[in-house]
């Protein structure tokens, strides 16, 4: 639709509007506009329009009704204002029946709707749409019991499928997205996480011989670190890769004899033969059906004879004459009308032309970025360090503790030992994520600093090698942010639960620092965007062109474009806490820290286009009709089901709206937050407080110095720290607001 008609459709819909009430016969289908069936002895008189408009207010009341109508459809049910409304039976001419509950012409609340082909949909309807729990049952033995949203498959729901396979799980616009189970025909089955209908993520899939696969998956096929074991204890760890250079890892036999000559290629070649079946489409959609009262011309008939009962008699409704829409074209109302659209058409073209001067560029979801980090196997640079730690914290957190004792000393009241314990953590847990059979991964430092990062397989904490200065900082600050992290529960600053230092074999005897800390992002949602935010403007922006970036790049405060609009209760707390930590990392004398924000878009469109919420539903009888958007109200009853609300906490898993920002001119070398456009998106925020190990020192104070002779001073990351908390927070306050 070109964007002239776009305007005229507009200007129709706002016209008719508002004339509703005033020429409310025009919208009824039997009894509402004064005109008479037309016969050939019919005459139209003023006893005539006197009849019809004293009946006009009977036939707008609740009753039965038998209609076959003038293209051949059959309703029989209650009829209310010239519409099925209530519980009512209806019949199309191609076949399809619905039987159930209307509400104004629409179907709403529980029904039936059948296909010719045999085919059955039975369960909640809403404005026409398969919406609510439903069961559908095809004509070849397919059958799908779950929910639905507008047509599409969205929520939890158990399909079986007629060659046999089963799926138990989480479904996502018509698509298996989350977790879910896959049951094949001949017993072997999948559970673990998906995405976009094929399996993706992390999950096992188990033969039938006992044999299985857990690890990371990518469309359908190991990809990334996993573990292939054998019914008789044998296993194979590494990477796996359809590209024969990436692939490696090792194979630990049983016993003294093994399967040594098997090749993890069989593996694919073994899992191709195991296909997602993809089901039947359904053949016409319920909200495609129209009903033959919207077609036919809103004319009045004369009312037939009501029964004792309360029926009307049963009969085919006559022809109805065209209605002119206008009135008389010389009367004074078509007149009124005409120049009531033109100026609507004026001011909605005013406003296109001005929306499509201003609109940004449609946004479009990152595209996936690769799993973090190079497993370290055997051969690795790094392997004998990585095995040194994990035989470090083996021993530190897994041995015995020291005998009882009654004897009080100082180290009882020192926070320095073993601070993880203080949070809710398992020690197991804890030893096992870190020193399990699987091993760490590298990352390459997203900053400055040249450190290395190593991230555990269940990306539960994360793995940071320090400088000696900062492990002083570290040491120096202990007993404060112990404090702190005990006195306010949802603080911000990141979690820090082990200290280590591993001495490397040689003639230098070189040392190398461990912090391990929480992975901020260890959720179920999966990030799509990451924002690192300072609030300073030097330097603050990815220097990759957009076709590079994907989910796993950091960005950078210039290259915000959101802001960020949390529920009031939850600004309050947002704001209340930031006041806190930064108050405790200025008296810690603490700068350079920054906020890390991940952002999870709840909708997308499947071509990839991020919807914005409150999207209005597109018109038509396309076949693309069961892709509509969704509204924020649905997609907050979906998504933000209350069960879910206690995985919620300050930063994780957050509910929000982020609305999208432009910036005045692309030169503006201090305009951080651009101007609001007022298109908002559903998201689910992950945000922390990182890199709070960098005190203000004499590098820090020759830095500031020597680039304020070159650049703004308040442009600089390197501040005061009591600047620099002032700095951040009114940032931070401007990014993040408060969703009136």
């Amino acid at each position: 639709m070109s964007k002239e008609q776009s305007y005229v459709l507009k200007a129709w819909e706002v016209t008719v509007r508002k004339t509703q009430q005033a020429k409310k016969r025009a919208n009824s289908v039997f009894g509402t506009v004064s005109v008479s069936p037309h016969t050939d002895n019919d005459t139209s008189t003023d006893e005539n329009d006197d009849d019809t408009s004293t009946n006009r207010s009977s036939l707008e009341e609740f009753y039965h009704a038998e209609r076959v109508l003038p293209n051949g459809d059959y309703y029989t049910g209650q009829w209310y204002d010239s519409f099925p409304h209530g519980h009512g039976k209806y019949l199309w001419t191609d076949g399809c029946m619905y039987i159930g509950d209307w509400y104004n012409g629409k179907t709403m609340g529980n029904g039936k709707f059948g296909w010719p082909s045999g085919a059955t949909y039975e369960g909640e309807f809403k404005s026409g749409y398969m919406d609510g729990t439903g069961t559908y049952t095809g004509p070849s033995g397919d059958a799908y019991k779950g929910q639905w949203v507008m047509n599409l498959k969205h929520g939890h729901g158990v399909k079986s499928f007629a060659n046999g396979d089963a799926y138990d799980g989480e479904w996502r616009r018509g698509l298996q997205e989350g977790h879910g189970r896959y049951q094949w025909s001949d017993g072997c089955h999948y559970t673990g996480e998906w995405k976009n209908g094929t399996i993706y993520g992390k999950g096992s899939f188990v033969w039938t011989n006992g044999n299985r696969y857990d690890g990371c998956w990518d469309e359908g096929f190991p990809r990334g670190n996993g573990t292939y074991k054998w019914d008789d204890g044998s296993f194979y760890v590494g990477n796996w890769s359809k590209d024969p250079e990436e692939m490696n890892g090792t194979y630990y036999p049983s016993g003294n004899e093994g399967n040594l000559e098997w090749d993890p290629k069989d593996l694919f070649d073994n899992l191709s033969e195991y296909t997602i079946c993809s089901g039947e489409r359904v053949p016409m959609l319920p909200s495609q059906k129209k009903l033959a009262v919207w077609n036919s011309s809103k004319r009045i008939e004369k009312p037939r004879r009501v029964s004792v009962d309360g029926r009307v008699s049963v009969g085919v409704d006559r022809a109805f004459e065209k209605m002119n829409m206008w009135g008389n074209e010389t009367g004074e109302e078509g007149t009124d009308l005409r120049k009531e659209l033109d100026a609507e058409l004026m001011r909605l073209e005013a406003e296109g032309i001005r929306s499509l001067k201003s609109s940004p560029v449609p946004m479009k979801l990152p595209k996936a970025g690769r799993k973090q980090g190079e497993t370290i196997s055997k051969g690795h640079r790094n392997y004998d360090l990585m095995l040194n730690l994990q035989l470090g914290i083996r021993h530190s957190v897994g041995r015995q503790a020291p005998a009882a004792s009654l004897d009080l000393k100082p180290s009882a009241f020192d926070p320095k030992d073993k601070i993880w314990r203080r949070f809710p953590l398992d020690p197991a847990d804890y030893m096992l994520s870190i020193c399990g059979d699987d091993a760490l991964r590298e990352l390459s430092s997203p900053g400055k600093s040249g450190s290395f990062f190593y991230l555990t397989n269940d990306d539960r904490y994360m793995i940071k090698t320090m400088k000696k200065s900062e492990t002083k900082v570290l040491l120096r600050m202990l007993a404060a942010y112990y404090n702190h992290v005990r006195a306010f529960e949802n603080s911000l600053v990141i979690r820090f639960f082990g200290l280590h230092c591993v001495r490397l074999n040689g003639p230098t005897q070189k040392k190398v620092r461990f912090v391990i800390m929480g992975n901020l992002f260890c959720s179920k949602y999966s990030v799509h965007r990451i924002f690192d935010l300072k609030g300073s403007s030097l330097g603050r922006t990815t220097d990759k062109p957009e076709s590079e970036i994907d989910s796993n790049t950091i960005l950078k405060d210039r290259d915000l474009s959101f802001i960020f609009r949390l529920q009031k209760a939850w600004y309050q707390e947002f704001t209340r806490q930031i006041d806190k930590d930064c108050e405790f990392l200025e008296q810690e004398r603490i700068m350079d820290y920054s906020l890390l924000v991940g952002i999870h878009f709840r909708e997308s469109s499947v071509a990839g286009d991020l919807i914005p919420s409150g999207a209005k539903t597109p018109i038509g009888e396309s076949d693309e009709e069961a892709c509509h958007r969704l509204s924020r109200v649905e997609v907050d009853q979906l998504l933000s089901d209350p069960s879910r609300w206690a995985s919620i906490r300050l930063g994780t898993n957050m509910p929000a709206r982020a609305e999208r920002t432009v910036r005045k001119s692309s030169d503006s070398e201090f305009e951080l937050v651009g101007e609001p456009t007022g298109e908002f998106y559903e998201v689910v925020l992950i945000f922390g407080i990182i890199d709070i190990l960098q005190d203000y020192d004499i590098s820090k104070k020759l830095e500031h110095a020597y680039k304020s002779i070159q650049y703004d001073p308040s442009s600089i990351s390197a501040v005061d720290p009591k600047q620099y908390s002032r700095r951040f927070r009114d940032f931070i306050f401007k990014a993040f607001t408060d969703d009136n």
